[in-house]
């Protein structure tokens, strides 16, 4: 199915980490890796894009798809594996993953994208009207343009 334009900022995110997770499996079944620089990346995206981007999932997609029975299990399913993501994510900022770490990671993170764009964003197009994903647009559009206005104003470490 088509993505509806208003959920098209989340999947063109997706697009980009799920680029990532094809690049650092590419590497992990290449031989030996970089863990250090490859820790740094999965940080950086999550400080960049990541973090932004779940927290608009969470506070606008979340709420608003989980009124629809449907969907109630796979919303609940998401923020389970948002928390799981998010520990993953700190391990890398801590440099604490190991290459079996990584390998997890690409998985889960890979899993978790496919689940939002083929079920919650599907189902989402399924189930809602025009209006209500052009009010969810609208709010993603505001969340995602404020983060991004907060993203240029940090200072670099």
């Amino acid at each position: 199915m088509l993505r509806d334009r208003n959920l098209v900022p989340l999947s063109h995110q997706h697009q980009r980490v799920l680029a990532l997770c094809v690049r650092l499996d590419r590497a992990i079944h290449a031989g030996p890796i970089d863990l250090e620089s490859w820790q740094q990346e999965i940080h950086e995206t999550f400080e960049r894009e990541v973090c932004v981007h779940f927290e608009a999932e969470e506070k606008i997609v979340f709420p608003v798809a989980g009124q629809i029975t449907k969907l109630q299990v796979v919303v609940a399913e998401l923020r389970s594996e948002h928390e799981e993501l998010r520990v993953l994510f700190a391990k890398a900022a801590q440099r604490d993953l190991r290459t079996e770490h990584l390998q997890q990671f690409v998985e889960k993170l890979a899993r978790h994208i496919r689940k939002e764009e083929r079920e919650l964003f599907e189902g989402m197009q399924h189930e809602m009207d025009a209006e209500r994903l052009a009010e969810i647009g609208a709010a993603l559009d505001q969340a995602l343009r404020a983060a991004s206005r907060v993203c240029s104003m940090r200072k670099p470490r």
